[in-house]
């Protein structure tokens, strides 16, 4: 009785963790021989992984990733494709974002650009870093709508904030005036303070055509690539050869 009511305490305080743990140590009578040091070590230890798993998730559905179960470790080196996998192993400890540095990754459709751009995502969301993932589209249609309902501050400062912001598919559409001059200011803002990975159909030096007019386009790119480290990718589409199984 005594037991159930401390489970139910600690449930209440929140401690969520460290009342699962309780309940299955008193389950198993073999783990009641640990002396008491030992018990309030495995509970608190028991607390503090369930408190990083719930953050972990959250910053997860937050990022909303496009490939939410993309992994660096499931990248698979073996497609007959043109990955640097060097550079890929070094960027996988995150320091590049801690350090405010730029990722572009580039290729031909269907090479596992998204795929892999996620996959940076969900593992600088494991290292406690916050990520934003939008397909370019979605962005500016984003900015645009804020702009129009007023809330583009607020819209600006949660990008501005967030450690990591991965634009997905940029340079399918040219840019309009409005459109190249929130791109300018997004970057700005996280110029030397946050990290952006772009990926892009197209090679780098044909970005200033889509982004229209020169010294805009210049100013942009000074912000994003002077910086960046470059992935292009190569090869046949995946799609092609995992058929239902593609990443893209």
């Amino acid at each position: 009785m005594l037991q159930e009511k401390t489970i139910e305490k600690l449930e209440t305080m929140r401690l969520k963790g460290m009342a699962e743990y309780l309940r299955r140590w008193l389950a198993e009578p073999a783990q009641q021989r640990l002396s008491p040091m030992e018990l309030i070590g495995l509970i608190t230890d028991a607390e503090w992984m369930h408190r990083e798993n719930r953050r972990l998730t959250t910053r997860l559905r937050t990022a909303r990733l496009r490939h939410a179960t993309a992994t660096l470790e499931d990248v698979d080196y073996a497609n007959p494709r043109i990955i640097e996998r060097q550079l890929v192993l070094q960027l996988q400890s995150s320091v590049w974002i801690q350090q405010s540095q730029n990722l572009v990754i580039t290729g031909p459709t269907g090479v596992g650009k998204s795929y892999l751009a996620c996959a940076f995502g969900q593992k600088a969301c494991r290292d406690g870093l916050s990520v934003t993932y939008r397909r370019a589209s979605r962005l500016f249609e984003e900015l645009a709508q804020a702009r129009a309902d007023g809330t583009l501050p607020s819209v600006m400062r949660r990008l501005a904030r967030t450690r990591l912001l991965i634009i997905d598919d940029f340079g399918l559409e040219v840019l309009n005036a409005a459109d190249r001059k929130a791109f300018l200011e997004v970057m700005e803002d996280r110029y030397a303070v946050g990290s952006t990975l772009v990926t892009s159909q197209l090679p780098i030096d044909g970005w200033h055509a889509v982004i229209g007019e020169a010294t805009i386009a210049d100013a942009i790119l000074d912000r994003l690539l002077h910086n960046a480290h470059r992935l292009p990718l190569d090869g046949p589409s995946i799609r092609k050869t995992k058929g239902s199984l593609t990443r893209s």
